[in-house]
């Protein structure tokens, strides 16, 4: 996808790596913790801190926007909140659980409760902001 995005945007040149030596080394972005059908209730329900889990598949274009938001929330907010994504084509029961009928979809959890929804795609500060209130009062 991204070298399809560079082409149109005219910027075929790769882009430039670190040498072998020294990508062992290069800090790691942060990444959601990955949840399944069987450890859901393990990883997510028994969290001692909030948790966003977002329910995402392959084929779901709109999910990559909201693994981005995912991301700048694990920057932001690190030790303060837990989040999961649980991939719904591999892990079905637990979608089926919580009933998500479209993706992106976007579950908000504190002490093992479901306390917010949210489907689609949302502009980050809006997101940051159910966060920031999840994380603040617990809804």
């Amino acid at each position: 996808m991204f070298k399809r995005l560079r082409r149109w945007a005219g910027l075929t040149a790769e882009p430039p790596t670190l040498p072998l030596a020294e990508r062992a080394s290069a800090p790691a972005f942060p990444q959601p913790v990955d949840v399944t059908d069987a450890d859901f209730a393990a990883v997510v329900l028994q969290a001692e801190k909030p948790v966003v889990v977002d329910f995402w598949a392959d084929w779901c274009q709109p999910c990559t926007i909201v693994s981005a938001h995912m991301g700048f929330l694990l920057e932001e907010f690190g030790a303060a909140l837990l989040v999961a994504a649980l991939d719904v084509d591999e892990n079905p029961a637990t979608a089926e659980r919580y009933q998500v009928m479209g993706l992106p979809t976007l579950i908000f959890f504190h002490r093992g409760a479901e306390v917010g929804r949210q489907v689609g795609v949302l502009e980050y500060e809006e997101l940051r902001r159910k966060v920031q209130d999840l994380i603040e009062t617990g809804r």
